[in-house]
């Protein structure tokens, strides 16, 4: 009886605590989400009226309150509308995002086999899109290219964005130890924020960027710089070190020694 009574009481308090921990998770997810879009202007908006309608009901301000409650669901109407690609945009990421990091199947080759070519084509200043699929599904950008399905190689990624090759302007996508597919179309970036001096390239990589959770490595033609676009986000002009962490990072990419300690466990278990 007592066991019975311990685990409801324990239950009393874990519940409490896993509902904080709960929504402070979402809201929090919610606000990355947010913070990455336009959309957090219609929060301050938003949050404006609310304090004007909360100052009319502390003074009792009724022609004010009236004209609120009169006004407030054409003004909601108004913002859904003029925000709406940041509300497609939204929902889009909440139904594609990993909310959970699962580990992916690139590996340490695979990296250093793209960096290889990187080098080669910062080098010679020859502009590039490489595209990296992580668990989103990048179909309707696959589509937009020639399906090459093409075991993944620095020598195959410097042919492609070669002057006299057919698919060098458009953006290659890799996934896992393939190369899935080159001279493919990616979306343009809405974001009015981002530099003038970004060129084609650049903004199409930060559009992906915004709509999956595809890594998109981008070599300038102009100066040469590498840069990474990722979770709505462009880091412009990486060194080739800074680059390889980054990636390394991104799909959680072990060491050879940390593979073969675990190889060494499951084989003594």
């Amino acid at each position: 009886m007592n066991n019975v009574f311990d685990f409801w009481l324990v239950r009393d308090y874990i519940r409490p605590a896993l509902d904080v921990l709960i929504l402070a998770f979402i809201l929090y997810r919610g606000y990355q989400i947010l913070e990455q879009t336009r959309a957090i202007q219609l929060i301050k908006g938003l949050q404006t009226i609310v304090l004007v309608f909360v100052v009319a009901l502390v003074f009792r301000l009724n022609t004010l309150i009236w004209l609120l409650e009169t006004l407030f669901p054409g003004i909601i109407i108004g913002l859904a509308i003029i925000f709406q690609p940041e509300l497609r945009k939204i929902f889009t990421q909440i139904g594609r995002r990993n909310w959970f990091r699962f580990t992916s199947a690139v590996k340490k080759t695979h990296i250093e086999s793209i960096i290889n070519s990187v080098e080669v084509l910062a080098m010679k200043r020859t502009g590039s899109i490489i595209v990296l699929s992580r668990h989103v599904g990048l179909k309707n950008v696959i589509e937009t290219g020639t399906i090459l399905n093409a075991e993944l190689s620095s020598s195959l990624i410097l042919t492609i964005f070669g002057q006299h090759s057919a698919l060098h302007d458009g953006a290659i996508v890799i996934r896992d130890d393939k190369i899935v597919a080159a001279g493919c179309f990616l979306p343009l970036s809405e974001q009015q924020d981002i530099k003038k001096s970004f060129g084609t390239r650049h903004r199409a990589a930060l559009g992906l960027a915004e709509e999956s959770d595809a890594v998109v490595l981008v070599v300038s033609e102009e100066t040469g710089a590498i840069s990474l676009a990722y979770e709505a986000r462009l880091y412009y002009d990486l060194s080739l070190d800074e680059a390889v962490k980054r990636l390394v990072a991104l799909f959680e990419i072990r060491g050879e020694e940390e593979e073969e300690e675990e190889k060494t466990v499951e084989v003594e278990e």
